[in-house]
């Protein structure tokens, strides 16, 4: 004979319903808390990561604008530099019919000499120019600053290149050389007249 065995649930009442439902609430709620909770964490790491990202894109954008205007001026400085070489190489066919057969060899061989520039002396030349350069900023720091007056400013100095250098450094001394006799001139015509007035005096007092 079997005997069946019915296992039944005790009756729902509307207490313990009550109380299964609050706690299905208040799961999904700690679980909703906790969920929000992790993405406004990773919200906010997004967000520095953002920060971080548009830093690193303004400093890009700084150097690519700061070695774009680099190379766009020794682009300059080079088609300028080509420039003068391509004047001063018609000057040198001019000037090199008038000289005599030994020294227009002479001027040739020294034109194809200094054609060949081997990287070595372009190194050296670089090496050299930045040396020069190094030595006149630390003499620019020794130098004691006075200070200025209020609403007065430090007039800058323009950029000097080689070519204008020479030139600017010719100018200065053909005027030093022209002014010189005219300072003598000018100082021997006043001793004449200094020394009348002292003559006058002298017999006045006699």
């Amino acid at each position: 004979m079997i005997v069946r065995l019915q296992v039944r649930c005790p009756p729902c009442t509307p207490m313990s319903r009550s109380v299964l439902w609050q706690d299905t609430e208040k799961d999904a709620c700690i679980f909703s808390q906790t969920t929000a909770d992790i993405l406004l964490i990773c919200a906010f790491s997004l967000k520095l990561e953002c920060d971080k990202l548009a830093s690193e894109k303004s400093e890009m954008q700084r150097h690519y604008i700061m070695y774009y205007e680099m190379s766009y001026g020794l682009n300059i400085e080079m088609h300028k530099q080509a420039e003068i070489v391509k004047r001063l190489n018609g000057i040198c066919a001019q000037v090199l019919p008038y000289l005599s057969q030994e020294h227009q060899q002479q001027v040739m061989g020294a034109i194809e000499r200094a054609k060949q520039v081997t990287p070595p002396e372009m190194n050296s030349i670089i090496r050299q120019q930045l040396q020069v350069q190094h030595l006149s900023q630390l003499q620019g720091l020794a130098l004691p600053v006075t200070p200025l007056p209020l609403g007065l400013t430090p007039p800058s100095l323009p950029a000097v290149s080689s070519s204008s250098g020479l030139l600017s450094l010719s100018s200065i001394l053909a005027n030093y050389s022209h002014g010189q006799p005219t300072a003598v001139k000018e100082d021997g015509a006043r001793e004449p007249a200094e020394r009348a007035p002292r003559g006058e005096d002298g017999d006045k007092s006699d």
